[in-house]
């Protein structure tokens, strides 16, 4: 084997925490497992330089990252994230994570996932356009709407898809909504995209509650990451009449043993920006938040936020993963051996996949849904999948986690078998 710098990563590194997660799956793949070694390497992974202007006349380069991890079932489908903190390494992971959700769900979809290391803030709003529309030629080559298609995410939105659209469309010479998703609605943008993965995070955390016999009338909320992803599920789980009792962002963290008041933080993550200084609960410190006693925890940041030692000290009954590989392996079986559920990210936050799928399919079709059944359809979509996740953990005694992946993987390597080897 090639001594690639990918092959052997640190255990809780994301490519690591990935590769572990493989691991553990190999045993319930019966004859598939000849094919395994599939999932431990990326089908392909693009480095490329963005060299830009910037508003001074002055030349900046930054390097950004397009990987397709497997593209067996489908064209790669996975967000696009602009981070100071961007690796090869994080997007492969990323990648890898992809192609398991969305065989977990049954989307006709591979594994993809891209990124530029940059803190956009430091950008002007030209900048930023000029940074997406460099990116997005650069990696035209391998994108295409029945290629690799990809989405929002960490610190990208609507207006930097629309900018990705207009480009790589302008390079083709027709019009391609479909080449990504999350886009404005008027350029083919599907209604409920916004909120989806939040959604997504609900459902399945009202599944787990029930087959858990917990109650969400009172049950205690704990949100870490007020973003997108966060602040929709706990406007969920809230109508539900569940108290949101601890929510942290990168602006500082909240407690209020009794129920944060949810309009009032959506109010103030509206208008400053975060929940930091938000006066309907006491302000606590970083680790404290891990210490907040709740029924479900909702890690919905970045990856690799719960640890072995916070493992050690959350005071929950369901880990419910909004973000990406919030879980690192070590922390996974703490909390296992602690009788605590964890609810992997590969189907709670596969909301957003789902109705990505939706905007591709009304994209390609020209023929657009009413947010009420596209509603209705991802929460079909959603509750099916966690039935065959749940019943595949019940008959094998294994973690959902490891079910999650029993199921997606084998969905990927019966397309790779099926599809066999060229040449």
């Amino acid at each position: 084997m090639p001594n690639l710098s990918y092959v052997n990563p640190s255990q809780n590194s994301p490519w690591g925490t990935y590769l572990s997660q493989v691991d553990r799956v190999v045993p319930y793949l019966g004859g598939l497992a000849r094919w395994a070694e599939t999932l431990r390497r990326p089908k392909r992974c693009l480095i490329v330089d963005i060299p830009i202007e910037l508003d001074d006349g002055s030349v900046a380069h930054y390097e950004g990252y397009r990987v397709q991890h497997n593209l067996s079932r489908g064209p790669g489908k996975g967000g696009i994230r602009f981070h100071p903190d961007v690796t090869l390494e994080e997007v492969m992971a990323l990648a890898a994570w992809m192609t398991v959700k969305t065989a977990a769900v049954n989307l006709p979809f591979g594994g993809a996932k891209g990124g530029i290391r940059i803190d956009p803030k430091q950008l002007s709003r030209k900048e930023l356009e000029r940074l997406t529309r460099r990116y997005t030629s650069e990696i035209g080559l391998i994108i295409g709407p029945d290629k690799d298609i990809p989405a929002p995410d960490v610190n990208t939105n609507a207006e930097i898809m629309a900018w990705m659209m207009d480009t790589y469309s302008m390079n083709v010479g027709s019009t391609a909504t479909g080449v990504v998703t999350g886009k404005p609605i008027p350029l083919g943008g599907s209604l409920g995209r916004v909120k989806a993965t939040g959604r997504g995070v609900f459902v399945v955390g009202r599944e787990a509650a029930r087959r858990q016999n917990l109650s969400l009338e009172g049950a205690r909320v704990a949100v870490q990451g007020f973003g997108n992803v966060g602040s929709s599920a706990a406007e969920l789980f809230a109508g539900n009449g569940a108290k949101i009792v601890a929510v942290q962002d990168h602006t500082g963290t909240v407690h209020n043993p009794n129920g944060l008041d949810i309009a009032g933080l959506m109010s103030e993550l509206h208008h400053k920006g975060g929940i930091g200084e938000f006066a309907g609960g006491e302000k606590i410190g970083v680790e404290e938040f891990w210490d907040v006693p709740s029924d479900l925890l909702i890690p919905a940041a970045l990856e690799g936020q719960l640890g072995l030692e916070r493992a050690k000290r959350v005071k929950t009954q369901i880990v419910l993963e909004g973000a990406n590989g919030p879980t690192t392996s070590d922390a996974d079986l703490m909390l296992a051996e602690r009788g605590i559920l964890v609810v992997p990210d590969v189907i709670a936050n596969a909301g957003g996949v789902t109705v990505s799928y939706f905007e591709w399919v009304q994209d390609f079709s020209s023929f657009f849904w009413t947010e009420d059944e596209i509603n209705v359809r991802l929460d079909r979509i959603m509750v099916e999948a966690f039935r065959r996740i749940w019943e595949t953990a019940d008959q094998h005694r294994i973690p959902l986690r490891t079910a999650a992946f029993v199921v997606g993987c084998t969905r990927v390597l019966q397309a790779r078998e099926e599809r066999g080897l060229y040449p």
